[in-house]
């Protein structure tokens, strides 16, 4: 495998589906992990979850691998994040001493085992692997996987909230990995050993380091104080909770959330069987009533508008444009008719907006609807959070029929519609149009088999988005043009899918 043909793009879709799901692929990461553990440990299967590519700079893949240690006959599911990188991306000199101290103290702390090291590197491949719990940027996270550190913060959190008395029915606990993925985020689970010993908590880590934090504009205790006051206003009304959290710990920087009962929304309308136009306007409803919330309660103070929006997108969409260049053309030219059609619309003041209002971010349960993870909500067009649920909505019913559209816009906005001002039904539209790229760029992952057919068909679904709002507002002047289409089943396509 040329690793660096990969990495540059030049060996296409191809070349990168054999570099993550190939026996040989397979066999080399397998190698690596076999080095990390004592002898005896047996590396099981490796799951892929997620992968992104950068062309020309680099290709990283999170797994999930099974070990069995020796003699044990359980067995252990740990992350690990997998990078090539290209010649001028490789020098890791300076993360070489936060590495080691953060793999010291894994060790130390017993949270590495049944790993002797949590990091290796293959030169010739120019590969470099980590294993859960090591992140030399998110300091903090080998001690929250270490179950003692755990059961005292749980303690103090309960007692805290509760009275000292809490803290001696706190038991030990399992603590799982939701999401490892170094430098960017980390999830925790953490189960009691004993059910009677209380209960499932979430932790949500976040980087301690304001130097370190820049990129990344997360901060855990604005997180804390948005989740905690939007919950408390929302209380106070009728159709929407939001999930509250237990607390923020500063000095781990990570906020801790109880476990949620219920089902994400898509996932309940689709499983139960649930007449999908009742919940789409209670959705629609909920949505409403987010976006009256004081705007000062916005977790980010800088405002987040369509253009922005379309900036974001086309910073992650290079990987589209190199591995399927006539989608990437079409896609270019849709989210610039969509700015240009956009501009020409009537606006309305920013409101409290989500920021990244997926189906999975909102929940059924007993008592009506709750809304999470709040990290992004910001000033912006209403119209940013509509678009992208009614995206979302259709990304993850990839079947949805035009009659079954129809239906979604009908019931969503039967819901929301009586406080829309003008033009905001053509600028939800729009936002559709645009987080359907969205959908495309960062939602299918390139490792599965209809990768380059779903992309390709969400493209044309934003498309046809497009030409109907050109339709919808008649234009008799300048005329928006629009890249050819594409026939997905053309001879043309089928070297993409090769």
């Amino acid at each position: 495998m040329n690793i660096a043909e990969v990495v540059s793009g030049r060996a296409k879709l191809k070349g990168i589906r054999r570099a993550l799901l190939s026996a040989a692929a397979r066999n080399v990461l397998a190698d690596q992990l076999r080095a990390l553990l004592p002898a005896g440990a047996v590396v099981g299967p490796l799951r892929i979850r997620e992968a992104q590519f950068k062309p020309r700079r680099k290709l990283t893949a999170y797994y999930d691998v099974v070990v069995y240690a020796e003699g044990k006959k359980a067995s252990c599911v740990r992350p690990i994040a997998v990078t090539w990188e290209s010649e001028t991306d490789a020098d890791r000199s300076g993360e070489t001493v936060d590495i080691t101290k953060a793999v010291a103290e894994a060790v130390r702390r017993g949270v590495a085992a049944p790993f002797l090291q949590l990091t290796a590197d293959l030169p010739e491949l120019n590969m470099h692997m980590r294993v859960s719990p090591l992140d030399a940027r998110f300091t903090q996270l080998a001690r929250l996987s270490d179950p003692q550190h755990v059961r005292t913060m749980l303690a103090d959190t309960y007692a805290s909230a509760n009275g000292a008395s809490d803290r001696r029915r706190i038991r030990d606990y399992k603590i799982a990995s939701v999401k490892y993925r170094p430098g960017r985020r980390h999830v925790l689970r953490y189960d009691p050993e004993d059910p009677g010993g209380g209960e499932t908590v979430f932790a949500k880590v976040y980087i301690s380091d304001e130097e370190a934090r820049t990129f990344r504009r997360e901060d855990g205790a604005r997180t804390f104080r948005v989740a905690r006051e939007v919950a408390d206003w929302l209380a106070e009304r009728d159709g929407l909770n939001c999930l509250r959290p237990l607390a923020y710990v500063a000095d781990d920087a990570v906020v801790l959330y109880p476990r949620l009962c219920g089902v994400p929304f898509s996932e309940y309308a689709r499983r139960l069987n649930a007449d999908p136009a009742k919940w789409l306007r209670r959705a629609g409803e909920a949505v409403c009533t987010l976006h009256q919330l004081p705007v000062a309660l916005a977790s980010r103070p800088e405002p987040h508008d369509f253009a922005a929006e379309i900036r974001s997108i086309m910073r992650k969409s290079r990987h589209v444009s190199a591995l399927l260049p006539d989608v990437g053309s079409v896609m270019e030219a849709v989210l610039d008719c969509a700015q240009e059609l956009h501009d020409r619309l009537s606006q309305e003041p920013p409101t409290f907006t989500h920021g990244d209002l997926k189906s999975e971010h909102l929940w059924v349960f007993a008592g009506g609807l709750t809304v999470m993870d709040l990290d992004s909500s910001r000033l912006g067009d209403p119209a940013l959070d509509v678009g992208y649920f009614l995206a979302d909505w259709q990304f993850r019913q990839a079947h949805l029929d035009q009659a079954g559209t129809d239906e979604m816009y009908e019931s969503f906005l039967a819901g929301y519609v009586p406080r829309a001002l003008k033009d905001f039904s053509i600028r939800v539209r729009l936002c559709e149009a645009v987080e359907l790229v969205k959908c495309a760029v960062r939602r299918v992952q390139l490792f599965e088999n209809d990768w380059a057919l779903r992309t390709t068909e969400l493209v044309e679904r934003s498309q046809a988005v497009i030409e109907d709002v050109q339709r919808t507002l008649v234009l008799r002047g300048r005329r928006f043009p629009l890249a050819r289409s594409f026939d997905p089943t053309s001879a043309g396509k089928s070297r993409y899918l090769q």
